[in-house]
């Protein structure tokens, strides 16, 4: 009888609902935000036992919360459980995000704007040359991003999640809420929220669990520090560890996200207390960035990206959209993409910044319009001398030596050309200095 036997495959624990493995290592499952750019920005997804921070600073747009509805919606398809830190969580339920086929599933004017922006680009022709090649990607393609139809689904931002959807959720237990204010008027202090959050989390529950924080050091919580924050989040990440099956999104308020409330270095600061921390800059408060990048509704800036059981996080290698490594393709390859964010009619997307094929300009022009002349300043532009020839659409350019001298030799040979018979005179020669050395006193040089 041989001993030698076939190596068979190791038996794998079954996978949790709505998760995946991370495609770095084997050891790390990832749950989808609800958004497929945003999990290929994270490498492939969130990792259980690991938390997230999205910063807002603009006080007129509400991106972070809308981000935190996806991650909340993705959590009630997937059948995960769901623990909300807000005084009005409520009806922050009520407004979160669904699909009109209540699964998530493609339907079929999902990609109506998308569509609209490929069949222009379609008509215009650069080159028959060019028609052949692979039309430029911006963002990642849904149906590549997701691994299966369990892990992220496709939600539309003009349905709301039902209310039956929202009662079942109650009834079984998946759905809970935690209040940031005391039975009396004045908010609970930091730790005793750390202590109802681990109170919460000793039930065990055997699918993941989602604890999202809409707006962390909004007025219901107080008038925080910056070290009750830093305190905070560090807390949390700790208590995340301790629970592999538990992962965090959290949202501060936009006058926290700020250097000039927290100091110099604040986001960097919040990124190390935290496994991955990202800034949504909208352009509401730039009107020239509007302009520059119609398009577009503000940028993406990365501080920290999750890395559990690697050194280096796994976007930096399987992220097309970041483009640092060689197998994003067409995305990149060369180096680390500028990323974007804009919100259609249907859903949020995140992608590489681009111009439009015009340059970000709607229509070029060989001449200034009317509206680049400013009025008073044309008669000093063209500087007319008398007896020159006057030509439309040509400027006057009169050249003025400083050496009277020499522009008077200049002025000579020009009226000479035209006679035909005086030669210019050279340039007289300048006398070479001399230095002279005196004796009585050895520190001075004569010239």
């Amino acid at each position: 009888m041989s001993s030698f036997k076939r190596k068979g495959s190791a038996k794998q624990a079954p996978r949790l609902p709505g998760t995946s493995l991370s495609p770095a290592t084997s050891l790390t499952t990832i749950t989808s935000m609800g958004i497929p750019s945003l999990d290929d920005i994270l490498g492939g997804g969130l990792p259980l036992s690991c938390s997230l921070l999205i910063a807002a600073p603009d006080l007129h747009t509400s991106y972070g919360d809308l981000v935190q509805k996806y991650f909340i919606a993705q959590g009630l398809v997937s059948q995960h459980s769901l623990l909300i830190l807000d005084d009005n969580a409520e009806s922050f339920m009520r407004d979160i995000m669904w699909s009109p086929s209540g699964r998530g599933s493609t339907t079929p004017d999902q990609d109506e704007d998308e569509k609209i922006g490929q069949q222009e680009d379609q008509k215009i022709k650069i080159a028959w040359r060019y028609e052949k090649m692979k039309p430029f990607q911006t963002t990642v393609p849904v149906s590549s991003s997701s691994l299966t139809d369990e892990y992220c689904h496709n939600f539309d931002l003009g349905s709301r999640v039902p209310t039956s959807v929202i009662d079942k959720a109650f009834q079984s237990g998946r759905l809970s809420f935690i209040n940031v204010q005391s039975s009396g008027s004045g908010p609970v202090s930091i730790s005793e929220v750390l202590n109802r959050i681990r109170d919460a989390l000793k039930c065990g529950a055997p699918q993941p669990i989602r604890i999202c924080i809409p707006a962390l050091g909004s007025p219901s919580w107080g008038e925080l520090r910056q070290e009750e924050i830093l305190y905070f989040l560090h807390s949390l990440r700790a208590i995340l560890r301790q629970h592999p099956t538990v992962c965090a999104s959290i949202s501060l308020a936009p006058h926290l996200t700020t250097e000039a409330w927290g100091g110099r270095g604040w986001l960097q600061k919040l990124g190390w207390v935290t496994d991955a921390a990202l800034t949504l800059a909208a352009f509401s408060a730039d009107p020239s960035l509007t302009m520059t990048f119609p398009n577009h509704h503000g940028f993406l800036h990365i501080h920290t990206l999750p890395a559990p059981h690697s050194i280096i996080p796994p976007s930096d290698k399987f992220s097309a959209l970041r483009g640092l490594s060689a197998s994003a393709g067409g995305l990149g390859g060369s180096g680390e993409n500028n990323l974007t964010f804009k919100s259609t009619r249907k859903r949020l997307i995140f992608e590489t910044l681009h111009l439009d094929i015009e340059g970000g300009v709607g229509e070029r022009r060989t001449t200034p319009s009317a509206a680049a002349t400013v009025p008073g300043e044309t008669h000093d532009l063209l500087h007319e001398s008398p007896g020159t020839n006057k030509t439309p659409g040509f400027a006057t350019v009169q050249v003025v030596l400083e050496n009277p001298e020499l522009s008077k030799t200049v002025h000579d040979a020009t009226d000479g050309g035209d006679k035909g018979t005086e030669k210019p005179e050279g340039k007289p020669k300048k006398p070479k200095k001399r230095v002279a050395f005196r004796a009585d006193r050895p520190d001075l040089y004569d010239f």
